[in-house]
């Protein structure tokens, strides 16, 4: 699972780079701030205040592909963090993302959202750091979000940025524990265009309008997850969904279906309440099967896209694992012609229930 969340990652950043007319930046940032005590459960791991540096090699767009204007000439590209989580349990974290970063405010204010990730020196042992149960493993999955005040090339290519950062780390219970943590901070750095004496103008953005017809999708969701409980194994799971798109202009794209959630975990957990509390209420011979329907988001970057659900699990007849509102937030990328690849995070409000790695067919 680790080596395909990587391969979707490179897949992203072939779609950043793997174009002509190419401009370049880099930025550099010193970053100081607290760990957020979103559960009582770390709150024992918050002993001081994080510190780190982020780095980022930005492609500057300028509206030479039509998608570019749309989005107010973004940028893209990848992102390097390092943070000191100022707890001997914790240890330190590096990360590694795709991101993209949008402009407002006559591109004095960018903001940047990546996903990508995550390796901690010091993850969850039950002999060896038992304290630390934010983390379940050593490979994670990251996010991080930024809002800067920036000023391009004050001088000869330098400029400044300031502003707030927010970095998390979860492995989406893969493994457990997985408490994991947000940190919150201020930033400042310096940014420097290459080449920043031969910009090109931006280029207008299009008024020709587009849409496309309603398409069927198929696609097919796997993975593993725990039932949550330290200690625990990962079982596998599969999701089959199908549902319908109406794409109404370049960026946007909305989506209704279904889908049939079978999962390894919900049927271990079944079996594990039975026997560990024989008088309750499960007992042992519930159905696992979950059918989900689902209302979505698709938000377009040339081959990539955000994509974003909301659903109801219709057929629950145990409801005692989850609840029945869900949510479903991820990437997605165009493999070829109709054919997609996703990875997307399944949760419940802010409790994550599995990472799936997807394989999808528009018809």
């Amino acid at each position: 699972m680790k080596k395909i969340a990587l391969l979707l990652f490179l897949f992203s950043l072939t779609n950043a780079f793997a174009q002509e007319n190419r401009y370049y930046s880099v930025d550099a940032n010193y970053f100081y701030g607290y760990i957020v005590e979103h559960n009582p459960h770390i709150s024992h791991l918050i002993t001081g205040h994080p510190e780190g540096l982020i780095f980022s090699f930005n492609r500057n767009t300028y509206g030479l592909e039509t998608w570019e204007a749309d989005y107010n000439y973004p940028d893209v590209g990848f992102t390097f963090t390092y943070q000191d989580m100022k707890n001997p349990n914790l240890g330190h974290n590096f990360g590694l993302y795709a991101h993209l970063g949008f402009y407002f405010l006559k591109r004095n204010l960018v903001f940047k959202v990546g996903q990508g990730l995550g390796v901690t020196t010091n993850p969850y042992h039950p002999d060896d750091n038992y304290l630390n149960n934010a983390y379940g493993s050593r490979v994670m999955s990251s996010t991080f979000f930024s809002g800067d005040f920036q000023k391009d090339n004050i001088y000869k290519g330098f400029g400044f940025k300031a502003g707030i950062a927010l970095i998390h780390y979860s492995n989406a219970d893969f493994q457990s524990p997985n408490n994991s943590t947000n940190t919150l901070a201020v930033n400042a750095g310096v940014h420097y265009l290459f080449d920043h004496e031969n910009r090109p103008e931006y280029v207008p953005k299009s008024t020709e309008k587009y849409s496309e017809p309603v398409h069927l999708n198929l696609v097919l969701r796997g993975g593993a997850n725990t039932i949550g409980i330290i200690g625990s194994k990962s079982y596998p799971f599969l999701t089959v969904a199908a549902y319908a798109d109406k794409r109404i202009n370049r960026k946007s794209t909305f989506q209704a279906g279904a889908e049939l959630f079978l999962s390894g975990a919900m049927e271990e957990y079944i079996y594990y309440q039975s026997v560990t509390f024989p008088f309750g209420r499960t007992t042992g011979e519930e159905d696992s099967k979950r059918v989900g329907v689902f209302l979505g988001h698709q938000l377009t970057f040339r081959k990539l896209s955000v994509i974003a659900h909301l659903g109801y699990y219709a057929y629950y007849p145990y409801d005692n694992y989850v609840d029945r509102l869900y949510n479903r937030v991820g990437l997605q990328r165009s493999i070829y012609k109709d054919l997609f690849g996703s990875v997307t995070v399944l949760a419940h409000g802010a409790n994550a229930e599995a990472v799936e790695f997807s394989i999808g067919y528009r018809l």
